[in-house]
């Protein structure tokens, strides 16, 4: 059992729930200033937010599988590796979907019907490499939905805050996959996958992903416009600015060995920062 539950948190990279559940907990705590919000409401976007990403990743994992295996860096997954059946991992998928939609309920109606939606644009992400080298935008739009979905839910509206908070965080996500799928520019090039790297190169790749994070500064300076933020908030902004800046600094077109540490850890950091200071603030 044990062994089963530490295969599937690796094909779902659990560890991943980091970049946006933050965000999450942020747009509630702001929302909170509006309206009353309760524990039990924090635990169903905690389990919405776990849920809907378990099902994307195995979405994603189930799509990719032939191009997982193909790659030699993801040939080692749990479905081209033969550790999970093609089978399993869609019981796990449409099982998280289906929590997914049951606690999107228990939060609101509106939270229902908006569910599906939401399970589709998540899972359309895997699909977008197929296509279009846009795709980091549609990740990056897919994350976004958190902070959004949590003000729809604890408010049953929507407004500037979730509207610069999702900003923030779809061209945060954006920029920093496209550093990440600089691993495989060759790969996506030679296979027909659509990337901002295999389009327009690395160096060039590096230059989106930097625009992109300058728009993220823009919409999180913009935020205490919208809402009021003490001190401590424009402290975490410069810490947040400070980590994409070092972020940026240790991934140079001719080294790309720091991309896990760019990837993970620093935006990591980002994403704790942010909630940290927000709740400070």
């Amino acid at each position: 059992m044990s062994s089963a539950v530490v295969t599937y948190s690796k094909m779902i990279k659990l560890s991943h729930s980091i970049f946006a559940m933050p965000f999450a907990l942020a747009a509630a705590w702001l929302a909170s200033r509006q309206v009353e919000v309760t524990l039990l409401q924090i635990v169903w976007i905690v389990l919405c937010m776990i849920t809907a990403r378990s099902s994307a990743m195995g979405f994603n994992r189930i799509v990719d599988r032939d191009i997982d295996a193909a790659n030699p860096r993801t040939a080692s997954r749990e479905i081209p590796s033969g550790q999970i059946s093609v089978g399993a991992a869609w019981g796990f998928t449409l099982g998280s979907a289906a929590l997914f939609v049951l606690f999107s309920g228990l939060l609101g109606t509106t939270t229902l019907w908006l569910s599906p939606v939401a399970i589709g644009v998540v899972w359309g992400y895997s699909l977008m490499k197929r296509f279009t080298a846009f795709c980091h935008l549609w990740l990056g739009m897919s994350l976004a939905l958190a902070p959004t979905a949590v003000w729809i839910a604890l408010t049953d509206g929507y407004g500037a805050v979730p509207a610069l908070l999702s900003l923030a965080v779809a061209t945060w996500v954006a920029g920093f996959d496209i550093l990440y799928a600089t691993q495989d520019q060759a790969f996506d090039a030679e296979n027909g996958l659509h990337s901002i790297p295999a389009a327009l190169g690395i160096r060039g790749a590096l230059g989106v992903s930097a625009v992109l994070h300058v728009v993220t500064m823009g919409a999180l300076a913009a935020l205490p416009a919208a809402i009021a933020l003490g001190p401590a908030y424009w402290v975490g902004f410069v810490v947040i600015g400070a980590v994409l800046a070092y972020e940026h600094a240790i991934v140079k077109p001719d080294d790309l060995s720091r991309i896990d540490k760019a990837f993970f850890d620093l935006n990591g950091y980002v994403s704790l920062a942010f909630l940290v200071f927000v709740l400070l603030a």
